[in-house]
């Protein structure tokens, strides 16, 4: 039987004619094979792609191991397949296109916010207001330390990128929040500063988050739980779930949190706002700043 990434011959391509190095060794779980397109679960820690310091450790290292003839047909041009990416600490749903015609359509369906993307995350302290979206733009940079961070600005700031995030709180705490968020936008850090800027950063968040919160979770307590889309071939639609990782469930409990469920969209009386919502957050009414030391 043919194997996935194998060439015409039946045999895998040779690695010297693959841009990126295979790594059986990257756990990589597909949880939905849908022909033209997969979406995989990506673990906490892991790179999306490869980096400075990390050629080989990535979550397209492993897809590599078992598509790599079919991602490198795609090119860097078309991120070998790569239509979104995931920070290292979060974990979650990433959809990857295996053919030229799936990462088009696809491409198209994410510019002009046809995919519904989900996330949980523990926040610090309750949000003023149980829903809201937040319109902030964005501009990235560098830190101190020479990491990538994200600046939440208002007003006409240079290099600044329009950035829309909408919210809700599922459940809470004297200390946290459970929030879902839906992104209108794909920008750096969008969540994490987005939160921070309301006054509400991410538990375990390393950059963005004060000492005490960042102890609040062991590592980034914000998971991508629900990806939805047209079938960039079939035009059937899609929509695959990711429960609450496992790893997380300790800091959620003694948080006083429940333990969030992909049905809760459909079973709480306040559904999140769309990212086309009225803004908590807007324009130069927002706070600036969020900017790392």
């Amino acid at each position: 039987m043919k194997r996935p990434g194998s060439t015409p011959a039946g045999y895998p391509a040779p690695v010297a004619t693959l841009s990126v190095e295979p790594n059986p060794k990257v756990p990589c779980r597909v949880v939905l094979d849908a022909g033209d397109v997969i979406v995989v679960e990506k673990p906490p820690g892991l790179p999306t792609q490869p980096g400075k310091g990390h050629e080989r450790d990535t979550l397209l290292n492993g897809l590599f191991a078992e598509y790599g003839s079919r991602l490198q047909n795609l090119g860097a041009a078309r991120d070998f397949g790569l239509l979104h990416r995931l920070d290292r600490m979060a974990s979650g749903l990433v959809v990857v296109a295996l053919m030229p015609r799936a990462y088009d359509a696809l491409r198209e369906a994410f510019a002009d916010r046809r995919v519904d993307k989900r996330y949980w995350a523990i926040v610090f302290g309750t949000p003023s207001k149980a829903a809201g979206v937040i319109r902030a733009s964005i501009v990235e940079g560098t830190d101190a330390r020479g990491r990538k961070v994200a600046r939440v600005v208002r007003g006409r700031v240079r290099d600044a990128k329009p950035a829309v995030t909408a919210y809700r709180v599922i459940s809470s705490g004297k200390q946290a929040s459970m929030v879902e968020c839906r992104i209108g936008t794909g920008r750096l850090h969008q969540i994490r500063a987005h939160m921070a800027a309301l006054g509400h950063p991410v538990a375990g968040d390393d950059i963005y988050a004060d000492p005490g919160t960042r102890r609040m979770a062991h590592r980034l307590a914000l998971h991508a739980f629900l990806l939805g889309f047209a079938h960039p071939v079939t035009g059937e639609p899609v929509r695959v779930v990711s429960p609450w990782p496992g790893d997380l469930r300790g800091p959620c409990l003694r948080l006083g949190l429940r333990i969030p469920a992909p049905t809760d969209d459909q079973t709480d009386d306040q559904a999140t706002p769309t990212p086309d919502d009225e803004g908590v957050i807007d324009g130069d009414d927002g706070p600036e700043g969020v900017c790392p030391a």
